[in-house]
């Protein structure tokens, strides 16, 4: 995990590893917390569906307690292959979808709905 944290780090920077993040996330098992109808929890902001998520364990209950959770000691989730995640969740939602990754730490990154990152289908820029 310790590779894409450094990746996303690296972006935040201002750096030139896009690309080697997404790479990297693709090949990264994230935590996918689920609502309360078993869905991805997820946000609509500008169009575009957001699915939530983490990188750790502590990412995913920092998330839970800022949403007025437990910390995360009761909240459901799935773990998934991020290059799962960025197929699955657009065609689930019928329209862009991205993730935000560690929204509520101290290195938030979101991965767009865009070329090279979800199917084309699905990508805005496509």
């Amino acid at each position: 995990m310790s590779d894409l944290c450094d990746l996303v780090e690296r972006v935040r920077a201002g750096g030139d590893a896009g690309a080697a993040m997404v790479e990297e996330f693709r090949r990264t098992a994230v935590l996918v917390p689920r609502d309360r109808a078993g869905r991805l929890a997820a946000a609509d902001a500008g169009g575009i569906r957001w699915v939530f998520a983490f990188t750790a364990p502590a990412e995913l209950a920092r998330w839970a307690l800022a949403r007025g959770g437990d910390g995360g000691t009761g909240q459901d989730y799935v773990t998934i292959l991020g290059r799962r995640l960025l197929t699955v969740a657009p065609a689930a939602a019928g329209r862009p979808a991205g993730v935000a990754l560690d929204v509520a730490g101290g290195r938030p990154m979101l991965l767009p709905p865009m070329r090279g990152i979800v199917p084309d289908d699905f990508a805005l820029d496509a």
